[in-house]
C-alpha cells in the first residue's frame, strides 16, 4: 500500500483550483504512467528499480515532483 504521497496530495498535485482531479483520473493517470515505465525498464534490460522500488510508487512520486500531468482533451 502507497502511504507516501497520500491520495489527496496526489488530487490536489495532478488538478487545478478551476480543474480539480477526482480519484478516477489520478487512478488512470498514475496506470498508465506505471505501465510506461515497465515497457522503458523491459526494453532496456532492467528488471528491478534501485532501491527495490514499486514501478507505481516511481509513478506517484513523478506526480507529486510535477513530472506527470493530466491532458484534458
Amino acid at each position: 500500500m502507497i502511504n507516501e504521497p497520500s491520495v489527496d496530495a496526489l488530487i490536489r498535485k495532478l488538478g487545478t483550483e478551476e480543474e480539480p482531479a477526482s480519484r478516477y483520473e489520478l487512478c488512470v493517470v498514475v496506470a498508465k504512467r506505471t505501465r510506461q515505465i515497465i515497457e522503458q525498464m523491459q526494453s532496456a534490460g532492467v528488471t528491478e528499480l534501485p532501491g527495490k522500488q514499486k514501478e507505481i510508487v516511481l509513478a506517484c512520486q513523478e506526480i507529486m515532483n510535477g513530472k506527470v500531468t493530466s491532458v484534458h482533451d
